[in-house]
C-alpha cells in the first residue's frame, strides 16, 4: 500500500500470496506514433527487415529463417541480468498499408523467455501516419526469481523503444527525403 492507502501495484500483477507477481499473468498494453511519413512508406519500412534490426533494442542479428520467420539475437537488460535473448519472429494476417499481426519469442537462460504478440494497425493523419499497437505478453520468469521484474513489465518498455526508435528513424528519413525533392515552383 503506498500512504494513500491505494494499492501500491496493480492488482492484476499481484500473486495470490499478495507477494511479487503471478507468474501466469498477461499483461495488454497499447501504445500510438504518429510518424511523418506516407502510410505506403510506414508499411514498407515495417516489413523491411533492416529498419527492424535497427529499430530492436540491443539487437546483434537479425535475419530470416527456413520457414518465414525471423531469427533474433537480442542482448537485453532484465532487472539486474544482462542476458542473451535468441528467439524468432512471425508476421501473419497482413492487410497491405493496414497493418498485421506478429508473435515474437526468445529464451534468455536464467532470465527466463520472452513472449509477445502484437497487432500493429496504420492509419493516415495529418501529417503522416498513425502507427497504433495493442500487445500482449505473459510473464516470463522463471520460478524463484521474483526479484526480477515482470516480463510484461520488460515487454512493454522493450516495445516502446521499438516503436520509438522505428518512429524517429523513418521520420528523420522522410524528412530528408522530402528536403531533397526539387521544389515545384
Amino acid at each position: 500500500m503506498d500512504p494513500n492507502g491505494k494499492e501500491a501495484f496493480p492488482a492484476f500483477v499481484k500473486s495470490q500470496s499478495g507477494r511479487g507477481a503471478n507468474l501466469r499473468t498477461k499483461m495488454e498494453f497499447t501504445g500510438t506514433q504518429i510518424i511523418k511519413a506516407s502510410r505506403a512508406e510506414v508499411w514498407r519500412r515495417l516489413n523491411d527487415p533492416a529498419t527492424f534490426q535497427q529499430c530492436l533494442p540491443g539487437c546483434e542479428q537479425y535475419q530470416e529463417g527456413n520457414d518465414g520467420g525471423y531469427d533474433a539475437v537480442i542482448v537485453a537488460s532484465v532487472g539486474p541480468i544482462k542476458a542473451r535473448f535468441k528467439g524468432t519472429a512471425r508476421f501473419s494476417h497482413h492487410e497491405e498499408a493496414t497493418g498485421y499481426h506478429i508473435e515474437g519469442s526468445g529464451s534468455g537462460g536464467v532470465a527466463g523467455f520472452g513472449k509477445l504478440g502484437a497487432t500493429v494497425r496504420l492509419e493516415d493523419v495529418e501529417g503522416g501516419t498513425s502507427l497504433h499497437y495493442v500487445a500482449r505478453a505473459p510473464d516470463g520468469r522463471k520460478a524463484g526469481t521474483d526479484w526480477i521484474p515482470p516480463g510484461g513489465f520488460v515487454a512493454n518498455k522493450f516495445l516502446a523503444e521499438f516503436f520509438s526508435r522505428f518512429e524517429k528513424l523513418v521520420s528523420q528519413e522522410a524528412d530528408v527525403g522530402s528536403a531533397l525533392e526539387p521544389s515545384s515552383e
